[in-house]
C-alpha cells in the first residue's frame, strides 16, 4: 500500500503562527521550607514550551543555550567545556592549582584540570593513548581525593581505589591498585575517601557493603572497619569524629516496610518504594571500639561539608540542607532549597561549601543553579540572597581564594564535537565554571535569569475542585477539570533517533543519509505520522535506558542515578533499587491518587520468568496461532515488579525487556486483556524489539516493533474506546543512533481523535512536556519541579475530533530475516515494498565480511540481550550502534565519519562503559 505524502495548510486547525506571547510578570516574594527562603525575581515569565518556540537543542539564544531537558543554560562567570564525558565528582588540590574530576561516558576515568591556565591538562583511562593507562574506566559517586600534602590522588573504582602519584606540575602518574575485596556478591563500590590530617590513613566509605574502613595510605592494608547505615557515600572529618552520610538511611528494624537496594533491605515507602530515612553516622576514629552514633537528617544525604563548628548535609530527596552543630551533634537548623513555590521537590541539592566571608553556597543539580545564603553561625537562621546560573547539572562546588569553582556533570549537553555527520547521546560533555561571588544586587538579578531558564512561572500548577461547569477539552487548563480523553495509552519503545526512523520524510527536518529504518521498515509509523502528524523537534532527555525510563515514570532522573552513571554495578535498572525512586512517587501512583485506574504491560518491570522452550521462534509461531485462532498463549510468561504499587496493576503475562521476545507476541497478550477487560485510564507498555540485538536482524526487529504498534493502534481505533482515547508513542531514549540536529532528538507520535491530524509540528517538546500533558488529561498532580514547569502540549490537540480509525499496514520487511534457525511455522513473507521508498537491507552477509560478522556474533552472544536476565544497554553503546549500522547497510558501508568496517574490539569508543559490564 503506497501512502501519498501531503502537508495540510490553512484552516482552523493549522499550527498557530505565533508560538506564544511573552508576558512580563513580576514573581513575588516566596516563603518556603523550614527556614524562610525568599525570592524576588523580576522579568519575563511564561510557560516553558512557549518560551522555546521552535528553538532546537544546541542553539544559543538571548536566554542561553537550549539543552534537551526543558531548560536554557548560560552560566555566570567563566566556562571550561570538557569534551570527554560527564563529571561524576571532583575535588581541588590542596594548593588550589588543579581540579581532579572523575569522568565517564567519554573513554576516560580521570580528568586533571589546570585551574591557573584554565585547560584540561591530562586525561587518564583505558585507551591505548592514555598515559598512564588504567584497566577499568569505572568511577564511584565521590572523589577523587588528594592527600593533605597534595602528593597523592585516590580515585574510587569498583573494588577499591587507584592511587596515583601527583607530579610537581599537577599531572598524575604511577597508578597502583588499592583493593577492597567483594563481600559475596557485593562489590566495594567505594564512595568518599578522607585522609587523616597527617596523611597516614585513608578512611573509605565502602558504599556497596554498608561500612567504613581505615586504610594504611602507604601499604593499602585495611586496618579497621565500622558498620554504618545503608549506602554510605560522602564523609567529613572534624577532629576525631568522622561523619558519614548514609544515602539509604538507617538499617531496617523489625516491622519496617523495606525494599531492596543492592542486596540490602532498606526502609522504604510501600507505595512509592522510595527510602524513608536518611542518617549521618558518627565514628570516633581515636576509639575504634566505641559504638557508632547516628544523626537523623533528610532523605538521600549526598554531600557533607564541615567548617566553623558546623556540618552541612545536602539532602537531595527532601530538597534541604541539615546544619549539624559539631559540638553537640544535633541538627540545629534545616535550610529549604525550594526556590519556586509551585513545586516542593526536584531541585536536588548535591554540593555545598562555605566561603570565608560567610556565604553558604549550595548547588541545585536539577535547577542548573547555585543557591546563595548569608551565614553567621550554626544556630542563627541563614538569610537567602538568590540564585546564580550554572551549566547543566552542577554537582561539586569549592572555593579557591576569592574564586568559586563549580563542576557541572553534563556541561553543555551531548554536544561534543563530532566528525560522524551526526550527534549521539553519548557525545556527552561536562564543564568547570569559575566566578568571583558578586554583590547582592547581581545575585538577585541573576535569580530572575534562573527562573526564566527553568520556566518557573506563577500559576503553572492550578487546580479546580470538581468539574463544576467547565466544558470538557482535550487538555484542561486546570488539574481536575474534565477532559474529552478518558483513556491514555503510553507506548514506550527503545533507543531510536528521529533521523533513524523519519530521516526519509521530506516534509520534516530529516537527514536521509542517517535514516536506517525508513518507510519500508516502519510503514505503520510513517502512516501514523501521515494521518496524525509529524513531530520533528522533540527530545528524549536521558542518555540511556537507566535514565530514560526514569524520566518517563518519574519525570526525573533522580540524583542517585545521575551520580552513579560511572559505576552502574550497584544498579542500572533502578526498578529494583529503592535509592532510585523519588519520594513523590511515579506517574502510576499519581494516577491512583487522582482516582484513576492503571494497567501496566511490562513497563518498569524488573523480573521475567520464561518457560522452557520459549524461544523467539516459538513465541513468533505462537503469536501467529493466537492471532489466527483466538487461543491463549502456549508459553505463559511471568513478569513482575518489586514495587508493590506497580506489581498490583501489572499484567504478569506480558513480557518485560527481552530481545528474544517478538513484539507481535506482546501485542497478542495485550489484545486478549484489552478485549476481555477493556482499558484502564492509564495504560503503560514496554515494546522493546526496536532495541535490536535479538535473534533476528536489526531491520527485522524494528519491523516487528512497527507492526506491533500498528496493530495496537488499529485495535484501539476500531474499539468503542477510541472516541475518548489518546495514544502516546515514545522512545525511552535515543541513544542507539545518530541525528543531524542532536542525539537526544527522537520520534514521538500522538494518536487520538483529538490530536491535530496531518502537518508537521516543529515546536520544541520533550518527554517531560509529554508526561505533563498526560498528567493534565488525567488530573495527575505533577511529580516535581520539572513536570510542574513544563507546558502541556495543547497545540498538538484540537477541540474538533476526527474519529477516522487507523488500519494497520502489513510489514514490508520479513520479521524472520537474519535468523540462524528458522521457526517451525515457516519464514515470514512480507508485503511488497514501496518502490518510492528506500529498499529494505538484506540480512545476508557478503562472503568477504562473513568472518568479521562471526566476530560480531560472538560479541553479541555475551551482551545479555536475550533471556530472563536480559539487561537493556548491557552492551557497549558504541559497539551496539556500529553493529546496527553494519546490519542495516548490508556490511558494505562504514559508520558515519569512519573509513572502514570494524571488528568489535576495534570500534572507536568501545571503551565507553555500559550497564553493569565495566567493572
Amino acid at each position: 500500500m503506497q501512502v501519498t505524502r501531503r502537508r495540510r495548510r490553512g484552516g482552523k486547525d493549522d499550527l498557530p503562527g505565533l508560538l506564544g506571547r511573552r508576558i512580563g510578570r513580576r514573581i513575588p516574594l516566596v516563603t518556603a521550607g523550614t527556614t524562610a527562603l525568599a525570592l524576588v525575581a523580576a522579568g519575563v515569565a511564561f510557560a516553558q514550551t512557549h518560551q522555546f518556540g521552535t528553538d532546537q537543542v544546541g542553539q544559543t539564544t538571548d536566554r542561553g543555550q537550549v539543552v534537551s531537558s526543558d531548560q536554557y543554560i548560560a552560566p555566570y562567570g567563566d566556562r571550561l567545556v570538557i569534551d570527554n564525558g560527564k563529571i561524576m565528582s571532583s575535588s581541588v588540590s590542596p594548593d588550589g592549582s588543579h581540579l581532579a574530576a572523575s569522568v565517564t561516558d567519554g573513554g576516560s576515568a580521570l580528568a586533571v584540570v589546570d585551574l591557573k591556565d584554565w585547560k584540561v591538562q591530562q586525561l587518564v583511562g583505558t585507551s591505548a593513548a592514555s598515559t598512564p593507562r588504567l584497566s577499568s574506566n569505572s568511577v564511584g559517586q565521590e572523589g577523587p581525593t588528594y592527600s593533605p600534602d597534595g602528593s597523592q590522588l585516590w580515585l574510587g573504582q569498583t573494588d577499591g581505589y587507584t592511587r596515583f602519584t601527583v607530579n610537581p606540575d599537577g599531572s598524575v602518574t604511577d597508578p597502583k591498585p588499592v583493593r577492597i575485596p567483594a563481600d559475596g556478591a557485593k562489590h566495594a563500590l567505594v564512595g568518599e575517601a578522607v585522609f587523616s590530617p597527617d596523611g597516614s590513613t585513608v578512611y573509605s566509605a565502602v558504599n556497596g557493603q554498608n561500612r567504613v574502613v581505615a586504610i594504611d595510605a602507604a601499604t593499602g592494608a585495611v586496618e579497621q572497619t565500622w558498620a554504618v547505615g545503608n549506602a554510605p557515600r560522602d564523609m567529613a572529618l572534624v577532629g576525631s569524629k568522622l561523619y558519614v552520610g548514609n544515602e539509604g538511611g538507617r538499617p531496617a528494624r523489625p516491622g519496617d516496610t523495606t525494599i531492596n537496594s543492592y542486596g540490602t533491605q532498606v526502609p522504604a515507602d510501600p507505595k512509592t518504594a522510595a527510602t524513608t530515612t536518611g542518617t549521618v553516622s558518627v565514628i570516633d576514629v581515636t576509639n575504634p571500639s566505641a559504638s557508632v552514633a547516628s544523626i537523623d537528617v533528610g532523605l538521600h544525604p549526598t554531600a557533607l561539608y564541615a567548617k566553623k563548628g558546623a556540618l552541612f548535609v545536602t539532602n537531595t530527596a527532601t530538597n534541604d540542607v541539615s546544619v549539624v552543630d559539631t559540638a553537640t551533634d544535633k541538627v540545629v537548623q534545616t535550610i529549604a532549597t525550594q526556590p519556586w513555590p509551585e513545586a516542593s521537590v526536584g531541585y536536588e541539592p548535591d554540593g555545598v561549601t562555605l566561603t570565608d566571608d560567610g556565604h553558604l553556597l549550595v548547588t541545585l543539580g536539577r535547577a542548573n543553579a547555585v543557591a546563595v545564603y548569608r551565614y553567621k553561625s550554626p544556630q542563627e537562621p541563614v538569610s537567602y540572597l538568590g540564585l546564580l546560573p550554572t551549566d547543566y547539572f552542577p554537582a561539586e562546588i569549592a572555593t579557591v581564594g576569592d574564586q568559586v569553582v563549580v563542576s557541572n556533570t553534563r556541561g553543555v549537553d551531548a554536544r561534543r564535537p563530532t566528525t560522524s555527520g551526526g550527534h549521539g547521546t553519548h557525545d556527552t560533555t561536562s564543564s568547570v565554571q569559575r566566578f568571583t561571588l558578586p554583590g547582592d544586587s547581581v545575585i538577585r538579578s541573576r535569580t530572575a535569569k534562573v527562573f526564566q531558564q527553568n520556566g518557573w512561572t506563577p500559576g503553572s500548577v492550578t487546580f479546580t475542585k470538581g468539574h463544576g461547569k467547565a466544558r470538557p477539552v482535550p487538555v484542561p487548563t486546570r488539574l481536575g477539570e474534565p477532559s474529552t480523553i478518558k483513556h491514555v495509552f503510553l507506548l514506550v519503545k527503545e533507543n531510536r533517533t528521529y533521523d533513524q526512523v523519519f530521516g526519509d520524510v521530506p516534509e520534516g527536518n530529516g537527514d536521509p543519509s542517517l535514516a536506517q529504518f525508513g518507510e519500508n521498515v516502519t510503514p505503520n509509523q510513517h502512516a501514523l505520522a501521515e494521518q496524525f502528524g509529524l513531530y520533528d523537534n522533540t527530545y528524549d532527555i536521558g542518555t540511556n535506558s537507566a535514565e530514560g525510563h526514569n524520566w518517563l515514570m518519574q519525570a526525573d532522573d533522580p540524583e542517585y542515578t545521575e551520580s552513579s552513571a560511572g559505576e552502574y554495578a550497584r544498579s542500572y535498572d533502578t526498578e529494583d533499587d529503592a535509592l532510585g525512586h523519588q519520594r513523590t512517587g511515579f506517574i502510576w501512583t499519581g494516577a491512583q491518587a487522582a482516582g484513576k485506574s492503571v494497567r501496566d504491560f511490562g513497563e518498569f518491570q524488573q523480573f521475567l520468568t520464561k518457560p522452557s522452550g520459549a524461544s523467539w521462534q516459538n513465541l513468533y509461531c505462537d503469536s501467529k496461532n493466537m492471532a489466527a485462532t483466538g487461543q491463549d498463549t502456549a508459553y505463559p510468561l511471568n513478569s513482575s515488579s518489586p514495587i508493590p504499587s506497580l506489581n498490583d496493576v501489572s499484567v504478569h503475562g506480558f513480557p518485560k525487556f527481552d530481545t528474544s521476545v517478538p513484539d507481535v507476541y506482546r501485542t497478542e497478550i495485550w489484545k486478549r486483556d484489552f478485549e476481555r477487560n477493556g482499558p484502564a485510564n492509564l495504560n503503560m507498555f514496554w515494546l522493546s524489539s526496536d532495541h535490536t540485538g535479538g535473534p533476528a536482524g536489526a531491520a527485522a526487529q524494528v519491523a516487528d516493533n512497527d507492526l506491533a504498534v500498528g496493530r495496537i493502534v488499529d485495535e484501539i481505533t476500531h474499539s468503542p474506546y477510541w472516541k475518548d482515547s489518546a495514544i502516546f508513542v515514545v522512545e525511552d531514549d535515543s541513544q542507539a543512533g545518530l541525528d543531524h540536529v542532536d542525539g537526544h532528538r527522537a520520534p514521538i507520535q500522538i494518536i487520538s481523535p483529538w490530536a491535530r491530524h496531518g502537518g508537521v509540528d516543529s515546536r520544541y517538546y520533550t518527554q517531560i512536556t509529554m508526561i505533563r500533558t498526560i498528567e493534565q488529561i488525567l488530573g495527575i498532580h505533577p511529580m516535581n519541579q520539572k513536570d510542574s514547569a513544563a507546558s502541556p502540549m495543547r497545540g498538538a490537540f484540537t477541540r474538533h475530533p476526527d474519529y477516522t480509525p487507523f488500519d494497520a499496514l502489513p510489514n514490508r520487511t520479513s520479521l524472520t530475516d537474519g535468523l540462524k534457525t528458522p521457526p517451525s511455522c515457516g519464514l515470514d513473507t512480507p508485503a511488497p515494498q514501496d518502490p518510492h521508498a528506500a529498499a529494505v537491507p538484506s540480512a545476508e552477509v557478503p562472503a568477504d565480511k562473513q568472518a568479521l560478522a562471526a566476530k560480531w556474533d560472538r560479541w553479541k552472544s555475551k551482551q545479555r540481550l536475550t533471556g530472563p536476565h536480559a539487561v537493556p544497554d548491557f552492551a557497549n553503546p558504541a559497539q551496539m550502534n556500529h553493529l546496527t549500522w553494519y546490519e542495516t547497510h548490508e556490511w558494505k558501508k562504514p559508520y558515519p565519519g569512519e573509513h572502514r568496517i570494524y571488528a568489535p574490539d576495534d570500534v572507536p569508543g568501545a571503551y565507553i562503559p555500559s550497564a553493569e559490564s565495566d567493572g
